[in-house]
């Protein structure tokens, strides 16, 4: 009985506890059921449709393959959001990566009158340092700044062609900015004219690889014209422009429709430019010639606003009168006239004051005629010697008194229209400049006509008669090398290089020598030259020294700027080490201030290319030492052509 009553409550409290169990289990299932549901929901709603949810009693796991690591971190930020975060367990795995992707190669390529620069990503198989090599090796031997690096990746498709072809256009441009990418290339440029604009856009056109697409912006600004001159000549044959300016196409085509109008007889276009003074140019321009078709003969010259309207001998004196005031009435503001009608020449006597000057084809330059005194006549010596070179003019004037006030200036004029010629001759009279000769510049008769209008003023009269010539097709076959050595000895046997006192500034003087020089140079092709600076041994010879390696770096710097291929050219001075001439007397002195031009041996040659970059750093020290040796002294000469 005892039993019994124990047994009752002991099972009643036990089957109380495995229903508890029961109803725990049903719930537990229930609010796993319930989270899973609706942590799957909230993942496939935002795209997670790669993660899988497992829910386990209180936890959730989490499995699956996420595309990245940031779309993993994501999954679980948003889970989180629902449930304890300690509660999830993350079980997911991160897509394994493809590999880095490769950079993206490109390069910008500027060059200008100080060099070149390049900087950028490049394939290590575009092999830097044969890049370098091909940018040094332009025209011009300039300077490059290397600022490229490099990653070692395949070139991507079209790289090699779009590198291969900015540098081939480089050499074309000497102003030049040219993005590349691997395969487009941009190119932006400043050309010199209208017409070498079209020519470069055409050739580089053509010159493009078709795998690269190119894009082009070349500009051509237009060059400032001063004065802004407009000269026409009409003769018995017809007319003709010795100058003539315009500040756009159409004012081009009003000026020239008018000369046609008046006999225009030599096709001509004019230069467009800057500097107009008048808005009214052309129309003045217009009723200006066509006041000169009245006439019949003469000329008329616009510099700036000034007007000279020249008639010939025989018009009408009635007919000039009326033409002139008509003409007067027609310009437009700003344009002032100055008329002249030529009278007959009276009977010529020696009391016509002239001056000439001829130049020979050889560069002879010979001055005869009158000139005031002893002073004037060493002032053009001077000047004619500055122009064409100490050793190249002949002096044979003689001094008259009382000649115009003007005539230095127009003597003087006279000389610097001479030297733009390759021959010719110019003759001064009290009335008129004469210019006649041929010149290999095309555009020669319309800058000396500017530079006349220029120095004379207003109501000056002169005369051109200048031919063009082509230059000389150049050689196809170079000189040796041993005769450039000789003929550059030759040269310097007639006509040394000399410089301003205790410097290392080429003197003015010797431009004429330099230009000498380079011609045989070009003549010669990439040799291996070495420009030798020596002094005499007067001053300290550290001082004779950086002199010395100063003036022969100012020789190379006077051939680069010429346009010479200089890049095998080395700069060295050797101060006083090897005198030529014994150094205790003046000539001896002279004879050992000197440049040399000697070929670089084989042997020399055939050292490590690198050679060449220490040229160039000499030739910064080179300038340092310039502008030392011309603060400190020089090498005791004080000569004015010390060399």
């Amino acid at each position: 009985m005892r039993l019994s009553s124990f047994l009752i409550p002991t099972a009643t409290f036990a089957g109380a506890a495995g229903l508890c169990l029961v109803v725990a289990g049903f719930a537990a299932r229930g609010l796993e059921n319930t989270t899973e549901i609706v942590v799957r929901r909230t993942l496939d709603a935002a795209g997670y449709d790669w993660a899988e949810v497992v829910a386990d009693g209180l936890r959730v796991e989490l499995s699956g393959e996420a595309p990245d690591e940031a779309r993993r971190f994501s999954a679980i930020s948003r889970v989180g959001a629902m449930v304890d975060a300690t509660r999830i367990i993350d079980q997911m795995q991160v897509t394994p990566s493809k590999g880095i992707a490769p950079p993206r190669f490109s390069t910008e390529i500027l060059r200008n009158d100080a060099g070149i620069s390049i900087i950028g990503l490049i394939p290590t198989a575009s092999d830097h340092d044969a890049l370098l090599r091909r940018l040094g090796g332009i025209k011009d031997s300039p300077q490059v700044a290397d600022f490229v690096e490099t990653a070692d990746y395949p070139a991507p498709k079209g790289w090699t062609d779009a590198l291969n072809y900015a540098v081939q256009a480089l050499a074309l441009l000497p102003r030049t900015k040219i993005s590349v990418a691997a395969d487009a290339v941009r190119i932006t440029a400043i050309s010199d004219s209208p017409e070498a604009k079209r020519r470069l856009e055409d050739r580089l056109t053509r010159m493009a690889p078709p795998s690269v697409h190119v894009t082009l912006d070349i500009a051509a600004p237009r060059p400032v014209i001063s004065p802004f001159t407009l000269r026409y000549v009409l003769g018995e044959e017809g007319g003709h422009f010795d100058a003539c300016s315009a500040e756009s196409d159409a004012s081009r085509l009003r000026i020239l429709k008018a000369a046609q109008a008046a006999d225009l007889n030599v096709q001509t276009e004019c230069t467009i430019g800057l500097g107009v003074p008048s808005a009214s140019w052309a129309r003045a321009a217009e009723v200006g010639i066509g006041a000169l078709k009245e006439l019949g003969q003469g000329s008329i010259t616009f510099s700036n606003g000034d007007v000279t309207l020249v008639a010939a001998e025989g018009t009408p004196h009635v007919l000039f009168e009326r033409v002139v005031g008509e003409l007067e009435n027609a310009l437009p503001p700003v344009f002032v006239l100055h008329a002249v009608l030529t009278q007959p020449e009276a009977q010529q006597s020696d009391a016509t004051p002239e001056f000439s000057a001829t130049l020979s084809p050889e560069g002879q330059v010979q001055l005869r005629g009158r000139l005031s005194d002893d002073a004037q006549r060493r002032t053009v010596d001077s000047y004619a010697r500055a122009r064409f070179g100490s050793g190249a003019v002949y002096l044979g004037t003689r001094n008259v008194p009382d000649l115009p006030g003007q005539w230095p200036i127009r003597v003087l004029a006279a000389l610097d229209a001479l030297a733009q010629l390759e021959r010719g001759a110019v003759t001064v009279t009290p009335d008129l400049i004469a210019v006649r000769g041929m010149s290999h510049d095309e555009n020669a008769s319309a800058e000396i006509a500017r530079m006349l209008s220029d120095k004379l003023g207003d109501a000056k009269e002169y005369e051109l008669d200048i031919t063009y010539e082509a230059p000389p097709q150049p050689q196809d076959e170079m000189m040796a090398p041993a005769l450039c050595e000789a003929e550059l000895a030759a040269i310097q046997l007639s006509e040394k290089i000399a410089f301003e006192p205790g410097s290392a500034t080429v003197a003015t003087d010797s431009a004429r020598v330099i230009d000498k020089i380079a011609g045989v140079l070009k003549r010669c092709g990439e040799i291996p030259l070495e420009i030798q600076g020596h002094t005499d041994s007067q001053g300290r010879e550290e001082m004779n020294q950086t002199l010395s390696q100063a003036r022969a770096q100012s020789v190379l710097n006077a051939l680069i700027a010429r346009r010479l291929l200089t890049g095998s050219f080395v700069a060295k001075g050797y101060g006083e080490a090897n005198p030529i001439a014994s150094n205790s007397s003046e000539e001896g002195r002279e004879a050992n201030r000197r440049i040399e031009f000697r070929l670089i041996e084989a042997e020399e040659s055939a050292e490590p290319s690198a050679e060449t970059d220490p040229a160039q750093s000499d030739e910064a020290s080179g300038n340092e030492g310039s502008g030392e040796a011309a603060d400190q002294g020089s090498d005791g000469s004080g000569e004015t052509n010390d060399q």
